[in-house]
């Protein structure tokens, strides 16, 4: 598969077209920032740690039937994905309180959340990715019923694969975001599943070992990341 010129360019990762117009690279940067990129870091290993957590989770989530953009690692810092006509939309699950949710609403965070609640966001960088409703979505065309049917679902079956899997390793899911794409007419999970978009804490402790250390100063970002993955079984080894 041959890299051919960048595609777009995000905060933290670029994509590359292909000669086969129905696959891109993903390349995982060091890049970090937050609060809408007015923080700004470059973090040593953090493109490969992500990289390799993304392709374990994929995997996970394809074997227990989550249809995934994912094909296969390149190398460190890269993946194969197939192509997807995304959806201008981010589907957020929250297990526990934490983040905004705390703050719109005034809950303690660590709150458990039963059941779990479910929040759709419009992408959009210039206006901080407002949270939408599905009348929102239905006027605006940015999805179909079925479309935001199946989204749910998905995102649902994703925490029920990933909240077993975490707590297996001793950790909590707090929340996580997700995006979604078509491929033809079969909706498909893209972008990527790393400690960047989710919170993740020790079920003990509840240390936080994800983005919230660098939002909030914490400090050891990748090695949070990476003890996260080791927990998993995930291997960090280079492979070129």
């Amino acid at each position: 598969m041959e890299k051919q010129a960048e595609l777009y360019s995000g905060k933290a990762k670029s994509v590359y077209n292909t000669d086969d117009e129905k696959y891109l690279i993903l390349h995982f940067r060091n890049d970090t920032s937050a609060f809408d990129g007015k923080k700004r870091e470059k973090l040593d290993r953090k493109g490969m740690v992500n990289n390799k957590f993304n392709a374990f989770i994929m995997e996970k989530l394809q074997a227990a039937g989550v249809p995934v953009h994912f094909e296969r690692l390149l190398n460190d810092n890269e993946s194969l994905v197939k192509r997807l006509d995304m959806l201008p939309l981010e589907c957020v699950v929250r297990n526990i309180a934490a983040g905004s949710i705390c703050r719109r609403y005034g809950i303690e965070e660590g709150k458990d959340l039963t059941p779990a609640t479910f929040e759709f966001f419009l992408k959009d960088d210039a206006l901080g990715d407002p949270m939408v409703n599905e009348y929102h979505i239905r006027s605006f065309h940015w999805a179909s019923d079925e479309q935001v049917s199946k989204m749910k679902e998905l995102t649902f079956k994703v925490n029920e694969v990933l909240k077993k899997l975490f707590l297996d390793g001793g950790m909590l899911l707090v929340d996580y975001k997700l995006e979604f794409g078509m491929s033809g007419d079969e909706l498909i999970l893209g972008d990527e599943f790393s400690p960047d978009g989710c919170r993740i804490w020790d079920a003990e402790t509840r240390e936080k070992f994800d983005k919230d250390r660098f939002r909030q100063g914490l400090g050891n970002v990748v090695e949070s990341y990476e003890r996260v993955g080791e927990r998993l079984g995930i291997s960090f080894a280079s492979i070129g």
